[in-house]
């Protein structure tokens, strides 16, 4: 097959078609899991030629730095997504501390939302300061704000593609045009929602993190990240990668992550991981459009419920984001929606009475899962921190499964029952 048909195939027959990098002695046609530490290596040439990275087609020396399971994982998630390079980490969480202690340098600055999951919010915030790298929180719906906080210091802006608890959806397109005239890489968490509902690249995207725990995973199987690079920046403007040396075979931000970031902090996704994911990835379409198909249908259901105060889900008509939100979604927006009932109290009834509905954390599991984000996710937070962060505490997030819709709107009825 052509590489201009390859171009052409479809999302799920990309990920099902991409070849191992090298063939497999057997002839296996799924990847084996190379649960194995170290790799043999003919003579000492060959092994010198490894770790100095002379070889043509690059060989594996220490699962720590490459696994051949791991690789065949990165290489179905490039060809899902049309990155320039992928790298595969031990959970999203060393997604995000990989990519900023690769472009974050003592007195740079992150400009960034207030609005964003919990740990990611400390890890800038607190994580981060201990190293003197300043976070600036703006209004990503203010250009202007986002204008202004931009300085000769900052190293990236970065933000979610849909705001975990909010349901907020930044217009990538615009804030890419900004950043552009600013030289400032665009970094963004893109989760919710797979490559098949989203084109991160055409969305002015230059680095992408993900957590493969999530969609990825099969019906949370595991836990894993990933970061691409769509080799769309200029890493000379950033003061920290201009000085990396030239790479012939990915950019200065991949080189330096992983020659060295990636290396030292050794948060390496292991071999049985990235089978699970691979296999994962396979039928991630099938999984998403299902899974995102049921969350609109619940979205408009629960918006019925007199019970509920308000329902967020970008493809409501009652959304301030639907119209960016149906400028950057090839379908539905993900399988991800929030509510908000009268009370802390009746959130805690309602959960208490669902029976189909897990009360769990994590997000995209084959089961619907549902939590309450400020007594949880943010219970550790202070209460001056959850306002900012803009945590109510009569929300509820549901992340919705394969079960059948109906049994899903079933369970909600009977659980609001116990709010009389």
């Amino acid at each position: 097959m052509s590489q201009e048909d390859c171009k052409n195939e479809k999302f799920s027959t990309r990920i099902i078609s991409e070849k191992f990098k090298k063939p497999d002695i057997h002839g296996a046609i799924g990847m084996p899991i190379y649960r194995n530490a170290a790799f043999e290596f003919p003579n000492s040439e060959s092994i010198a030629a490894a770790f100095q990275n002379r070889e043509e087609i690059t060989s594996h020396t220490y699962s720590r730095i490459t696994n051949p399971s791991v690789e065949n994982l990165e290489r179905k998630i490039q060809a899902a997504s049309g990155a320039e390079s992928v790298m595969a980490l031990a959970s999203g969480m060393a997604a995000i501390s990989n990519t900023f202690f690769t472009l974050a340098y003592a007195g740079s600055n992150i400009v960034t939302s207030p609005h964003l999951f919990g740990n990611t919010f400390s890890i800038l915030k607190f994580t981060l300061a201990e190293f003197d790298v300043e976070v600036r929180f703006v209004n990503t719906d203010d250009m202007e704000e986002i204008a202004s906080a931009i300085d000769q210091n900052t190293c990236a802006f970065f933000c979610e593609l849909i705001t975990n608890p909010h349901m907020e959806v930044a217009n990538l397109t615009e804030i890419s045009k900004l950043l552009r005239t600013r030289n400032i890489p665009m970094i963004v968490d893109s989760t919710i929602i797979p490559w098949c509902g989203f084109n991160a690249k055409e969305a002015g995207v230059d680095i992408e993190v993900v957590s493969t725990t999530k969609y990825i995973s099969g019906g949370a199987t595991s836990i894993g990240g990933a970061i691409l690079d769509y080799g769309t920046f200029n890493w000379a403007h950033n003061r920290k990668l201009n000085k990396v040396a030239k790479s012939s075979e990915m950019s200065k931000f991949s080189f330096k992550l992983k020659r060295e970031i990636a290396r030292n902090i050794g948060a390496c996704m292991d071999p049985d991981t990235a089978y699970l994911q691979a296999l994962g990835m396979e039928s991630l379409q099938l999984r998403f459009e299902r899974m995102a198909d049921s969350a609109y249908e619940l979205a408009q259901f629960l918006s019925q419920q007199k019970d509920i105060l308000k329902v967020n889900y970008p493809k409501l008509e009652s959304s301030a984001y639907k119209e960016v939100s149906d400028s950057l979604f090839s379908s539905n927006p993900g399988a991800m929606l929030t509510f908000s009932l009268e009370s802390k109290d009746a959130c805690y009834k309602f959960m208490d009475q669902l029976q189909t509905i897990r009360r769990a954390t994590n997000l995209f599991d084959n089961k619907t899962l549902i939590i309450h984000p400020e007594s949880t996710i943010y219970g550790t937070f202070s209460s001056e921190m959850k306002s900012v962060m803009g945590i109510e505490d009569n929300l509820l997030r549901l992340s919705v499964g394969l079960e059948d819709v109906n049994d899903l709107k079933g369970d909600i009825i009977q659980a609001l029952k116990s709010l009389h």
